[in-house]
């Protein structure tokens, strides 16, 4: 899985941060969800703020 992969990551995150609202979520704390997640294996430094939100709204969606 690469930062690319937003839909796929918001999916995994909404499984694995269940009782987590994704609009209360820092970009440094949904960063560090994203590299621990089980097989993403990307760079971490490609990944930026414009990313991170598309990660953090494909997330928003999948919770509403």
């Amino acid at each position: 899985m690469l930062w690319t992969d937003t839909l796929e990551i918001a999916e995994k995150l909404f499984d694995t941060q269940p009782d987590t609202d994704p609009k209360t979520v820092r970009f440094t704390d949904l960063r560090q969800w994203v590299m621990d997640l089980d097989g993403f294996d990307d760079n971490p430094n490609k990944c930026g703020e414009r990313i991170l939100e598309a990660i953090q709204l494909a997330w928003i969606d999948e919770y509403e």
